[in-house]
């Protein structure tokens, strides 16, 4: 099917479910029906930051979404390096054999980890608000200081420190919107910040970025931090089927700022690169 009827009501937002993936716990989605979109989210958030998507756009696609690892419901360490390694099982628990990725901030690595690793499963990828991928740490997000943060005063200090950086902060007035970002926040558990040597250095995406053959979209909030802007146009320069685009009125959200832009440039790509499949 790739078509749903309309309903005569909202519907009911999808049940949560587990995927076990070499021991760990990963919390999934999975609603709507048309061609297959994994989404995957940024750092100190979940899934739920996807809600705006879903609403407008489970009538045309099959969207799945997942907390990573150390993140929302699901258990263990952040480990971005196993983040395309849980997209691929997440893959293989629901037979999709080709999807569309839509990657957001540290999410871009996992997404890109993924197509790089297997480009024939991946139709599109939507790349949204990336860091520098050269780096094998990110310096707009201090870790380390986030960690004795942590260990003196607890994850709450943290919370608060974090919601206050200017990656977190919304353009958008809309006080549910606001609600959903700092709930996702304070579910964040932060085992990477109570144990850091448990937690690995993020992965270089030293990728083969410049033979994927993948359509590929990347995005920036016009408000953006200057180094997440020229990220993102060094990204598209790499990539060799690439296409940039600015979200205005946005910061680094803009999902959440500007939903109805951003769904509807999601919708747009996705729909002109994506197999009219469920699979």
């Amino acid at each position: 099917m790739t078509a749903c009827a309309p309903v005569p009501a909202p519907p009911t937002p999808a049940a949560d479910r587990f995927l076990v993936v070499n021991g760990t716990r990963l919390r999934y989605r999975d609603e709507g029906c048309g061609p297959a979109v994994l989404l995957v989210h940024g750092w100190t958030l979940d899934l739920e930051m996807w809600d705006p998507q879903v609403g407008a756009l489970r009538n045309t696609f099959r969207l799945i979404r997942l907390d990573r690892r150390g993140h929302g419901l699901s258990d263990g360490v952040p480990a971005a390096q196993q983040d395309g390694e849980d997209l691929g099982a997440l893959c293989n628990q629901l037979g999709l054999n080709r999807v569309a990725l839509v990657g957001m901030s540290q999410g871009t690595r996992s997404a890109l980890a993924f197509a790089c690793a297997a480009p024939r499963r991946v139709s599109a990828l939507i790349l949204d608000g990336p860091p520098a991928l050269e780096a094998d740490s990110d310096p707009e997000v201090p870790l380390q200081r986030y960690a004795a943060l942590v260990r003196k005063h607890g994850i709450d200090a943290f919370r608060s420190e974090w919601t206050r950086h200017a990656l977190m902060q919304l353009r958008t007035e809309d006080p549910g919107v606001r609600a959903l970002l700092a709930a996702m926040i304070a579910r964040y558990p932060g085992n990477d910040l109570r144990h850091p040597a448990s937690a690995t250095e993020l992965p270089s995406c030293g990728l083969r970025l410049e033979s994927l053959p993948v359509p590929a979209l990347i995005l920036s909030g016009e408000y953006d931090l200057p180094a997440r802007r020229q990220a993102a146009k060094q990204l598209a320069a790499r990539l060799p089927d690439a296409e940039l685009a600015v979200i205005p009125g946005a910061g680094h959200l803009p999902n959440l700022d500007t939903p109805d832009t951003y769904s509807k440039l999601c919708r747009g790509f996705i729909t002109r690169h994506s197999p009219r499949d469920t699979s």
